[in-house]
């Protein structure tokens, strides 16, 4: 932290004071002295500020300059940083980049392997084949002579394997018969077969039939009886119900000639509808029922009329 001016010349003084006043306090002094000694202490001290104020502005600018060396050091560290951690990250980018390409060698490497692993099986299946090829040839040799030979026998064919294809024609011929044959044979046992599992449930069959055709027979006769049964019983129920239909209009003319008989004995015209029977009856009751009563009081008027 930086002391003020004022400050700094303040404390230098009392300093100076100090180491003065012991040694004067030892004799007396007189004051003219005092003061000129004083003067010479101011000048001295003045001096001493000036030149401590020379060495002072002599340290600030040297720690001004040293402060901008260090500002310009800093900047310079800076920039170092900024360059070292961009060349950290482009070591590591090539790190990386690294890394990667040698994962990918090593997967190239690992799948060259397996492809050369894979050729090299590939390579000795072939030499197997090539070699169980060889022991073939060997033994079709003769069959390849004959086959030459049969050839110069045959006018028709040109070549070997004309011959050979004719052959192999033929034989699938021979197979696709054969196979043939053996489907129709095999068809034939089956049919012979279901034909004596028939012959043999024909006559149960036959037997089965009859009982069924007797059982039919006799729901038909049962039936043809019920049926006629109940024609017979509904050519009853028709007659009864004409019979019944009939007693029941005579009824209701009895009823309507009782009623108009009721309504002219009263001189009173029918109110009646000519289909309201049950009403037409019930007046008939009422008037009934009025008659006797005035018969039963005519009757017991009679016997009076004598005895008087």
């Amino acid at each position: 932290m930086a002391v003020p001016w004022e400050e700094y010349f303040r404390l230098a003084l009392q300093e100076k004071l100090s180491t003065k006043l012991p040694e004067q306090a030892e004799d007396y002094v007189p004051p003219v002295l005092r003061l000129l000694e004083k003067r010479q202490e101011l000048v001295d001290a003045d001096q001493a500020l000036q030149a401590q104020k020379e060495v002072f502005r002599t340290r600030m600018a040297a720690l001004k300059q040293r402060w901008e060396q260090l500002e310009q050091k800093e900047r310079e560290l800076k920039g170092s940083f900024i360059r070292f951690d961009k060349f950290l990250q482009d070591s590591e980018a090539r790190r990386n980049r690294a890394l990667r390409r040698a994962a990918e060698e090593r997967h190239q490497a690992s799948r060259l392997e397996a492809e050369a692993l894979r050729l090299r099986t590939q390579l000795e299946e072939l030499r197997q084949e090539r070699a169980r090829l060889q022991r073939r040839l060997k033994r079709l040799e003769p069959c390849a002579r004959l086959l030459e030979q049969a050839l110069e026998l045959l006018p028709g064919f040109q070549e070997v394997p004309e011959l050979v294809a004719r052959f192999d024609g033929l034989a699938q011929t021979q197979a696709a018969l054969r196979l043939r044959e053996r489907k129709r044979l095999a068809e034939l046992e089956a049919a012979r077969a279901r034909l004596q599992q028939l012959r043999d449930a024909w006559p149960d069959e036959v037997l089965a039939q009859g009982q069924r055709r007797a059982q039919l027979q006799e729901r038909l006769e049962a039936a043809r009886e019920r049926t006629l049964q109940w024609e017979s019983k509904w050519i009853q129920i028709q007659n009864t119900a004409a019979e019944k239909t009939l007693l029941l209009g005579r009824s209701r003319m009895a009823v309507l000639n009782l009623f108009q008989l009721v309504c002219q004995h009263q001189r009173q015209p029918p109110t009646l509808d000519i289909e309201d029977t049950e009403g037409q009856l019930e007046q008939v009751k009422l008037f009934m029922q009025d008659l006797s009563a005035m018969l039963a009081v005519l009757g017991q008027a009679e016997p009076a009329a004598p005895a008087s």
